[in-house]
């Protein structure tokens, strides 16, 4: 039987009984319906992950007494920043989902010329907190108890000066060359476009900077697929994936 788990940022293994955060109580109790003595998993995003049951159960408040530590080892070797052109809607948080699945070290939302999404008056921040409940969600469902870094939203240019080491990629359909072209890496920075693409400048932009141009043949491919394709195809060539 599959454990459910849950993100708890305040998970203190010093103590027996923890009190479940609103949202784990809200999920646990209302949601999911568990009930006293139930079994659950608990995180804290950094590295700690704990065994659990259900000690105390009200419609308001709920804790659990902790019970073991669970050695987590499915962390990626490679160190990957994702640069996600942003995109409208699910697009986007397909994308941000998968990435989490895949083993990304940081996700930096940015802000493009072809970028459709409003991000004035506040927006951004109500943005950002829900691609933050994405990237939780996909860690929950895919047991990393390490949660990805998820940036606030930068401009292009910003982004590209965030991470000078490593292997800097972007991708361009116009590229002459592909993934399995380049030496083996451990610390990789990809750049993806949202819906439309990168233009020619700011293509352009990222050479300059560093960045090398890389395509997957000969489809052009959605941002939100083009993101899992390079995920993957770096996780293969390079990380704990194939």
């Amino acid at each position: 039987m599959r454990i459910t788990r849950f993100y708890c940022p305040e998970l203190n293994q010093n103590t027996d009984l923890f009190i479940l955060p609103d949202a784990a109580h809200r999920h646990a109790v209302q949601v999911l319906r568990l009930k006293q003595g139930d079994a659950l998993r608990l995180f804290d995003g950094r590295g700690l992950e704990v065994d659990a049951a259900l000690e105390v159960v009200s419609k308001r408040e709920s804790s659990v007494r902790l019970l073991s530590k669970v050695t987590v080892e499915n962390e990626s070797p490679l160190t990957i920043t994702l640069l996600q052109g942003i995109s409208r809607g699910e697009r986007m948080d397909y994308a941000l989902q998968k990435a989490v699945e895949l083993g990304v070290t940081r996700i930096i939302p940015v802000a493009t010329e072809r970028c459709n999404v409003q991000l004035s008056g506040g927006r951004d921040e109500k943005r950002w907190a829900h691609w933050q409940g994405i990237v939780v969600s996909a860690c929950e469902q895919s047991g990393r108890s390490v949660l990805p870094d998820l940036s606030t939203v930068m401009q292009l240019e910003d982004s590209l000066i965030v991470n000078k080491l490593g292997c800097r990629l972007v991708l361009d359909p116009l590229a002459e060359k592909g993934f399995t072209a380049l030496e083996q890496q451990a610390d990789i920075t990809l750049l993806i476009g949202p819906e439309g693409g990168l233009s020619e400048t700011e293509i352009g932009q990222a050479n300059a900077a560093g960045f090398q141009s890389v395509c997957f043949g000969p489809r052009i491919l959605r941002t939100e697929t083009a993101t899992v394709a390079a995920l993957a195809v770096v996780q293969t060539l390079w990380g704990d994936l194939g």
